[in-house]
């Protein structure tokens, strides 16, 4: 589960937020810079345009009010004043002689312009001067006009005064419109890029992500259609494509882990088979001659007269021998190794030749074996031998399971020949199931079996690349069905052009 700080870390880290800091904030730190400047600059054409309307009113006033000046004619000169106020919008206006002593004033203007920089520079230069200052208590622009005598001299100065408001307010307005305006659309940017990047960029994203973070092994396929831009749907075609390859790749893998798995359990089991073969053979070998011997002194003394208690011993020693020579036998026949001789052999003859012959045999007296075989042949790559002693040794151990029925049927199956064996004897426990296979495993009483005949059976299925299943039939007794690789001739080119 994420802590507080990596989702906090995960949202700076967004897409989303990222978009917004790099291209909306800029952008709109941008606007609000221009629209500063903007609005610096519409003040300052204020500015001008009011010292221009004033300038214009004092021109116009100017000529009159200096040859007023000049005549001493205070009429004209009271009337000139008037004519200000008429002309323009202002808001005071006042005439100073050179000394800078008020001679006439009509509304709100300077009572003494000694100490004013600008009639200083006006008077001095001669030029039309102005700056913003305040005049009982009012803040206004303040427009100084030189008044020139006929004969050159600046004899008087003319004041024109405006209010700061009359504009300033026009821009105070425009200022908070402007604002307001640029915060609407500030939020109205963010909310756009925000919302407009979630519905034609971050839900998809989003999905990929979720559809990612679900990939994991065994689960490599990505569900669903590619959705929105076009990059995004080549991005999630990309994710599918190597989903299916990973898939591949893990099957791959998992197949090659299980073809390792049974070489190696193939190996072990080939050389386990090695090793005791060798010493069962060795066991043979040193055992063979002595019950040869035994056999034969047995036979000599069988010929002779002997008490029936010493005749019932003599057999008792025979049929111990006979079983010693099969336990041998049985045991080569279980490890030994046989050098490759397969070949086609027909599965469905040599079965029903050696159930004919198991009828005979002691084992299966007072069992009634049935066949169902085909009468096609069931043609099977496999040493016939083998064959025959893998089969055998199957109707021999269901015989002696067997209360009065066993039933061996060949059945062909999708790439396999069936050889299935049911009994109605009591059938096998599914505990002893994976041991039956074990030598020298047997759930007979001892001395009734030596547990070497399904070990030959297992061996003998390995060596041919089969396998064996043992269950439970429809009687309760037990099936044991051996499947053996069907085999397919191969036909030489040559042989078939010649034969064509």
């Amino acid at each position: 589960m994420k802590t507080p700080v990596s989702r906090a870390r995960d949202m700076f880290r967004s897409l989303r937020l990222t978009l917004v800091l790099s291209m909306v904030v800029p952008l709109m730190v941008f606007s609000g810079v221009a629209i500063y400047v903007g609005l610096g600059a519409v003040e300052r054409n204020l500015n001008d345009r009011l010292r221009e309307d004033l300038e214009l009113v004092a021109r116009a006033v100017s000529g009159p009010l200096s040859q007023a000046m000049s005549d001493g004619d205070e009429i004209v000169l009271g009337e000139s004043l008037k004519s200000i106020f008429r002309i323009g919008r202002v808001f005071g206006a006042s005439v100073f002689d050179e000394d800078g002593q008020q001679i006439a004033s009509l509304g709100v203007a300077d009572s003494d312009v000694t100490r004013s920089d600008s009639a200083e520079r006006a008077i001095a230069s001669g030029k039309l001067d102005g700056a913003f200052r305040r005049v009982d208590g009012v803040s206004v622009f303040s427009q100084f006009t030189p008044l020139v005598a006929p004969d050159g001299r600046i004899q008087g100065l003319l004041q024109v005064t405006r209010k700061r408001s009359d504009f300033h307010e026009l821009v105070a307005s425009s200022r908070i419109w402007a604002v307001s305006i640029w915060s609407v659309v500030s939020l109205m940017v963010i909310l756009v890029v925000v919302l407009g990047h979630y519905g034609a960029v971050g839900r998809h994203v989003s999905r990929l992500l979720e559809l990612m973070e679900r990939m994991a092994p065994g689960r490599w396929q990505i569900d669903g259609p590619p959705a929105g831009p076009r990059e995004l749907r080549q991005i999630h075609e990309g994710l599918q494509d190597m989903g299916a390859r990973m898939a591949v790749a893990e099957n791959e893998i998992r197949e090659s882990v299980e073809r390792e798995r049974e070489l190696s359990e193939k190996l072990k089991y080939q050389e386990k088979v090695a090793m005791i073969g060798r010493v069962a053979g060795g066991v043979a070998h040193e055992l063979g001659a002595p019950l040869n011997v035994i056999q034969g002194r047995a036979n000599i003394l069988g010929r002779g007269d002997l008490a029936d208690s010493d005749r019932r011993h003599l057999k008792d020693i025979e049929h111990q021998v006979e079983r010693m020579t099969l336990i041998i036998q049985q045991l080569l026949d279980c490890f030994r190794h046989v050098p490759d001789s397969r070949r086609e052999t027909d599965l469905a003859a040599t079965v029903r030749e050696l159930t004919a012959r198991a009828c005979d045999e002691p084992k299966c007296h007072g069992v009634e074996i049935c066949t169902d075989i085909p009468e096609a042949s069931a043609g099977v790559l496999a040493e016939p031998t083998r064959l025959e002693m893998a089969c055998l040794n199957l109707v021999r151990n269901a015989c002696q399971a067997a209360r009065s029925r066993v039933i061996v049927s060949v059945i062909p199956l999708d790439g396999y020949w069936e050889l299935r064996v049911d009994d109605d004897g009591p059938g096998i426990d599914d505990s002893l199931r994976e041991r039956i296979f074990e030598p020298f495993f047997s759930t007979r009483a001892a001395g009734e079996g030596t547990g070497l005949g399904l070990a030959v059976v297992g061996s003998v299925i390995k060596e041919h690349g089969g396998r064996i299943e043992v269950g439970t039939n429809a009687n309760g007794g037990c099936r044991m069905s051996t499947f053996w690789p069907v085999y397919e001739k191969r036909v030489d080119s040559t042989e078939a052009h010649h034969e064509s």
